[in-house]
């Protein structure tokens, strides 16, 4: 029988032995990067269920390397590890298109509660990839097909990370119901992010660039002055 697999790209072999044996009794086979670039010829492949990414990495760092892999469309759910505590690495992590983040040291409990956290969201996605009726939703010149989570405008394929995607959905399902910052968050990364507010603030502006005609006046996803942000629900739907 075949085992999915997780990618696990970290140059520390003391953490890569400990996370491959508990990976390892949840049913997965383990691949292992320990540079940048290696990790990056891994995850080209686009088979592993979970990518587990260290910040700090030999010829490219992990942040770079979450972007690079977000921009070739891989949408693998990844968990960024990182030594530093400070807010604006966790910030940069999940900018960069990363799923969630654990700060080392770790303990083994917290990281498989992370790992299966991350993975029941994924199998909730799989059994159920519309959450809407029908594969198509249009809303104007947007188009969302929620079964293969690829979205057009004006027919043009535009490539958004999984957290863009999700935050996207979310909003234009939902049209024109209000939604605050804290109540995004909470909603698109799972769990409680407290005090990463700015971080929506962010996808919106990155959603916006590619989704938006012009940025001065956007047409899909609106300001709603003082409460946070809601999907225009004047568009015709179909």
């Amino acid at each position: 029988m075949h085992m999915e697999s997780i990618l696990v790209i970290e140059d520390d072999q003391y953490i890569v032995d400990l996370v491959k044996i508990h990976l390892r009794d949840l049913g997965y086979a383990v691949e292992h990067a320990a540079t940048g670039p290696e990790g990056l010829e891994l995850a080209k492949k686009n088979n592993s269920a979970l990518i587990v990414l260290d910040v700090m990495l030999p010829g490219l760092d992990g942040i770079q390397l979450c972007q690079r892999i977000r921009a070739l469309d891989i949408d693998t759910p990844i968990l960024m590890l990182t030594a530093k505590s400070e807010e604006f690495d966790k910030v940069m992590g999940l900018e960069s298109g990363a799923d969630d983040y654990l700060t080392k040291p770790f303990g083994v409990r917290e990281f498989i509660a992370r790992v299966k956290a991350i993975l029941r969201r994924e199998q909730r996605k799989a059994k159920s990839p519309s959450g809407a009726e029908g594969v198509l939703k249009r809303y104007g010149e947007l188009v969302i097909d929620v079964t293969k989570r690829k979205v057009f405008v004006e027919e043009k394929r535009i490539t958004l990370t999984p957290k863009e995607y999700d935050l996207l959905v979310l909003l234009a399902q939902n049209a024109g119901r209000h939604f605050s910052r804290e109540q995004l968050l909470e909603q698109v990364w799972g769990y409680e992010f407290s005090g990463y507010e700015h971080t929506v603030s962010s996808h919106v502006n990155r959603l916006r660039t590619k989704i938006e005609t012009e940025l001065s006046n956007p047409k899909y996803i609106l300001t709603s002055w003082g409460v946070g942000y809601h999907f225009n629900d004047e568009l015709p739907v179909n």
